[in-house]
């Protein structure tokens, strides 16, 4: 493992042996005495962590070189010891700072650890050789008094972009982005945090039912459009391994959200996971291939699909009965219902529907007809994805007022009906 590699001599040693090997200095004391040090003890005392990494610990730094820090564009340094730039070389160094005693021996078997800065490194070990991020160990259990030293050759560089940055930056976040600004919610994404964002891509919004995304980008939509959003958000950074082990998270929107896996495939809700452990600032980004829906949205779609299907038990076989006027006027009634739902009601398009369709079946004298108008308005209504404003619910196969009209002529109509009880 990592330690053998070392003892066999796979890994150099670059640090004097008789200083680093003793356990009497803390670790800022083991660096300076090291010699090899001399830019990473300047960049800890212009950070002010000093007495930070003299205290009890125990810390676990990945200790890059002078060499390191000179293998950095020109300029790197002294720009980031200015007094301006303190908080990002803050970051920098905290970003090779992990809490605990961690050996080589622990380091193998881990595929990440989380820092001081809150991000996560990645580790991993390929043919003899460990890397830290992109940096190779060149040395490793340097023990001190307050925890233990690896030495690396290259400065690790954590994110410097917020979370909102990281998905413009990306460039296959833009309907997400447009999103979170219509909803205002850019403030609480650039924030201090931490969260985890579950983030739909272009594509994934855009394989939503046509008008969606325009629709909700509305001013009257933004509570529904925000309650989706912030379903997506989860409080505090969740890293992918973290989601396999827990399973179930509450978001901010307050319902909880839920990973799985199916066969090879991450799932959360009822995207897939196409990428992980995105680093920002400010949390982490998990792509996705969904726009999920909060499960008060099933809620709602079950009511809407309810009253539906309540209506055309009730009103089918009236028409079959030659009863049409009773069954138009239960269908009006339903359809009056479904446009003054409690909460953010029927989403826009299918509210649209149920309007043009009482409209028009007030225009029409033939109550025939009049029950065939709303009926197909009911249909469709039915069908629709209400996944996109509040969940997907799969719709018992009902022939639709258009498809009658496609295989029955309109002198007929009344017979088809009689040949199933649903038809109308």
């Amino acid at each position: 493992m990592f330690a053998s590699l070392a003892a066999a001599g796979l890994l150099s040693v670059s640090l004097a042996a008789a200083p680093l090997n003793e356990s009497n200095q803390d670790i800022v004391d083991t660096a300076v005495a090291a010699g090899s040090f001399n830019t990473l003890a300047a960049a800890l005392t212009e950070a002010g962590l000093i007495d930070a990494l003299k205290g009890d610990g125990p810390f676990t730094v990945f200790a890059p070189t002078d060499a390191a820090f000179a293998a950095l564009p020109a300029g790197t340094v002294e720009t980031l010891l200015l007094p301006e730039n303190r908080a990002r070389l803050t970051a920098i160094l905290t970003y090779h700072v992990v809490p605990g005693r961690v050996g080589s021996r622990k380091v193998v078997d881990l595929t990440g650890a989380l820092t001081l800065n809150g991000q996560r490194l990645g580790i991993t070990v390929d043919h003899g050789t460990v890397r830290i991020d992109d940096a190779t160990v060149q040395t490793v259990d340097i023990d001190c008094t307050n925890g233990v030293i690896h030495v690396i050759d290259k400065v690790l560089l954590p994110s410097a972009d917020n979370l909102v940055e990281t998905a413009v930056k990306a460039g296959r976040f833009g309907t997400l982005v447009a999103a979170v600004k219509a909803a205002g919610l850019v403030e609480t994404l650039v924030g201090e945090g931490p969260f985890t964002v579950l983030a739909p891509t272009d594509a994934a919004f855009a394989a939503l039912p046509a008008g969606t995304v325009e629709s909700l980008l509305l001013p009257r939509n933004r509570d529904k459009l925000t309650r989706i959003l912030t379903y997506h958000v989860i409080p505090g950074r969740v890293y992918a391994a973290d989601a396999l082990a827990t399973l179930e998270f509450t978001t901010v929107e307050s319902s909880p959200v839920r990973f799985a896996t199916l066969g090879e495939r991450v799932m959360v809700g009822t995207a897939g996971v196409v990428a992980t452990d995105i680093d920002a600032t400010n949390g982490v980004i998990h792509v996705i291939d969904a726009v999920i829906m909060p499960p008060k949205g099933d809620d709602m779609a079950r009511a809407v699909n309810a009253l539906i299907d309540e209506a055309i038990t009730l009103g089918a076989p009236m028409f079959n009965n030659g009863q049409p006027a009773a069954c138009a006027a239960v269908y009006a009634i339903a359809a009056q219902g479904l446009m003054t739902l409690p909460g953010d009601g029927l989403p826009a398009a299918a509210n649209e529907r149920m309007r043009r369709a009482l409209t028009e079946a007030d225009a029409e004298h033939d109550h025939r007809q009049r029950a065939w108008i709303l009926r197909g308005a009911l249909d469709d209504v039915r069908a629709m994805p209400l996944a996109t404003m509040m969940m997907p619910l799969p719709a018992p196969r009902m022939e639709t007022s258009s498809s009658k009209t496609s295989s029955c002529s309109q002198e007929t109509k009344s017979s088809c009906a009689a040949s199933d009880s649903h038809s109308l």
